[in-house]
């Protein structure tokens, strides 16, 4: 029975994507990437006769179009998507457009960019009294952004942030950060999370536009903003040997 699985292909490193995300590639007919930034060794182990797609050069007509005439062969199709599909992943035009179609289809989610940083970096983003929210988010560019949503009103905040697909405009990234933010948050670019060629850059918010340049960044980058980043926290209570909970009782309970 034909069916579309739109699958994360995690952050670069082949061995980040699911086991089943994995299968599913291995299984398809037909598969669709994102080849401008899928690692194509994500895709490497499909079948000898499977048809593949670079979604890269096509128009979401496109690649419904091929949806549209591999379902009518009852293929399985792999839509693969880089990280996790529901951020930033344009999805729901695709889905919707199934729908209509009366296409079933199954969303396999994958490991983010994001996280991948925080782990390139081995940082958590959930400090106690440091930070317990994570914001991710983007600058303006030819997609606009919510009135409500502009960086600048998201860093009164002061929260772990995650900024994609904004680095070729880090100039104006630390302009609307350092309106609420200390001037000596430090901050974190990494390019390429978890490919071979990855980039880490670090720095505050005074210098790190500099130093951005510096490494020649321009696009595929994660830019970590927050104290989080920072050497100075307060231990978990979930380990507190006098706190208790479900599992545990304290020492001097």
């Amino acid at each position: 029975m034909a069916k579309v699985y739109f699958i994360g292909a995690g952050p670069g490193d082949p061995e980040l994507i699911t086991l089943k995300g994995h299968k599913k590639i291995q299984e398809a007919d037909v598969i669709i990437y994102a080849g401008s930034l899928v690692n194509p060794q994500v895709i490497a182990d499909r079948k000898e006769n499977a048809a593949v797609y670079n979604s890269a050069s096509m128009t979401l007509t496109e690649v419904i179009e091929v949806m549209k005439k591999a379902s009518r062969e009852a293929k399985t199709i792999a839509r693969v998507h880089t990280g996790d599909p529901s951020i930033y992943g344009a999805i729901r035009e695709q889905m919707d457009a199934l729908i209509e179609l009366s296409i079933d289809y199954e969303v396999i989610p994958g490991v983010s960019s994001f996280v991948a940083s925080a782990a390139q970096l081995k940082k958590e983003f959930t400090l106690p009294e440091v930070s317990q929210t994570v914001i991710l988010t983007r600058m303006e560019g030819r997609t606009p952004v919510p009135p409500k949503e502009s960086l600048s009103s998201l860093a009164e905040h002061q929260a772990s942030m995650a900024i994609f697909l904004s680095v070729q405009m880090i100039d104006k990234v630390v302009e609307q950060l350092i309106t609420s933010y200390p001037p000596e948050t430090p901050v974190a670019v990494v390019q390429k999370a978890t490919w071979e060629d990855e980039k880490i850059v670090e720095g505050t918010l005074k210098n790190i536009a500099e130093r951005v340049k510096e490494a020649d960044i321009k696009k595929t980058a994660q830019i970590l903003v927050g104290d989080f980043l920072g050497n100075q926290y307060a231990l978990s209570k979930l380990y507190d040997e006098n706190f208790t909970h479900e599992y545990r009782k304290g020492k001097n309970k």
